[in-house]
């Protein structure tokens, strides 16, 4: 089993405090991660609107996981991290419950690679709580939206160097 911590997490991805949203990533291989987060019960979770967290909002979970999984499997073979990846298609999307914090039960949010290649991938998603699929579907993502030379995506965070294994120390 590859684990990752909250501290690991945050050098695969360019989000930080309270958006740093999944808490662990329990396990990963070439073809997909398990992530668990809590965060959706925090008062303070930035994607909070009139005190409740729409399911909506579980697509950011999940790409999360998504960039965590690309900088981990693209690390292991040995490409470049991604600068900045950006989210451009959502296909099959179901969203199951009306908020993301309807349950107090950890998040456990999958996503698994289905094709695509070091600058273009497809992602089939779910997010869960409990025994209680909340959403899934499909995301299309560009895996590096700012490459080197090119003028930094909107919004773009520093680039990070994601570890190169799930057992290695900070």
């Amino acid at each position: 089993m590859k684990r990752l911590d909250r501290q690991r997490i945050a050098a695969c991805v360019p989000h930080a405090g309270a958006m740093l949203l999944i808490d662990e990533v329990l396990d990963w291989d070439a073809a997909g991660l398990q992530a668990r987060s809590t965060s959706h019960r925090h008062a303070d979770n930035p994607l909070r609107d009139a005190g409740r967290l729409h399911i909506a909002c579980g697509i950011e979970y999940a790409a999360q996981a998504m960039a965590i999984h690309a900088g981990l499997a693209g690390a292991a073979a040995g490409l470049p991290a991604p600068r900045a990846g950006m989210l451009v298609g959502l296909r099959d999307l179901h969203l199951l419950a009306a908020c993301l914090d309807e349950d107090a039960a950890p998040l456990r949010i999958a996503v698994r690679r289905s094709l695509g290649d070091s600058q273009l991938a497809v992602y089939e998603f779910t997010v869960a709580a409990a025994q209680r699929e909340l959403l899934r579907g499909s995301a299309t993502v560009i895996l590096d939206a700012n490459p080197p030379g090119a003028a930094p995506a909107a919004g773009a965070g520093a680039a990070r160097t994601p570890p190169s294994s799930g057992n290695a120390s900070s």
